[in-house]
Formats: structure tokens, sequence, C-alpha cells
């Protein structure tokens, strides 16, 4: 719940399930508003992979692949152009008109819950 600054118990914040994945396959998302990659993106045995539409195109592809990423993973599917994504991934306006990954800093535990 929150209040009328816009601040929200930490109750509301722990409800946010954010983790730890590699993203294993980049691909170009055909058919979306704005450019965006189809990401797969491997959790760990727990969760297992999942996919994300990502505005993340200021990457090569390439560079993308193998990289450790945050991810809110306990969002409701959602339609991005023909595709469903099913994870949140993070990230954060540049400079330019690019978005910059929230990455762990150090190589981290797969499936790992941010705390």
């Amino acid at each position: 719940m929150s209040d009328q600054t816009g601040t929200i118990d930490f109750s509301v914040f722990e409800q946010v399930d954010i983790r730890v994945g590699r993203i294993s396959s980049v691909e170009v998302a055909e058919g979306c508003r704005v450019p965006a990659y189809k990401l797969a993106i491997d959790f760990g045995p727990e969760l297992g992979t999942r996919r994300s539409i990502a505005q993340a195109t200021n990457y090569p592809p390439q560079s993308l692949l193998g990289r450790q990423v945050l991810a809110v993973v306990n969002l409701k599917p959602r339609q991005v152009g023909k595709h469903v994504s099913e994870v949140l991934v993070l990230g954060v306006p540049t400079e330019g008109k690019g978005t910059a990954l929230v990455v762990p800093e150090m190589e981290a535990t797969m499936g790992g819950r941010l705390f």
C-alpha cells in the first residue's frame, strides 16, 4: 500500500521477486512497436528458462549471450507485439536513447534473489 507521497510499505517491495539469470539466446523480436530482442534467460534449476522481450537493442546481440541480468520473475506474462514476455529484465535509460541493463557486479548464483 502506498501513501500520498508515493512511498510504499516494505512488505509491498518484498512481493517483487527479482532474480539473477543468464541470457542463453537472443533474437530480434519481430512485430514489436519499439525495436526489441526476444531473450531466453536461464534462472537455474528452481525456475528454469523464461522468455523476455527487452528493449536493449543498443547492445549487439552476441554481447548479450552468457551475460547475467536481473529480472522480475513473478509478474503475469505480458503480450508484447506478437510475443509473450514472462519476465521483466531490469534496465535504466542511458544518456543516449539506449538501455543499460541492471547486472550483478560479479558472477552471482543463478536464480539468486535480490535482497
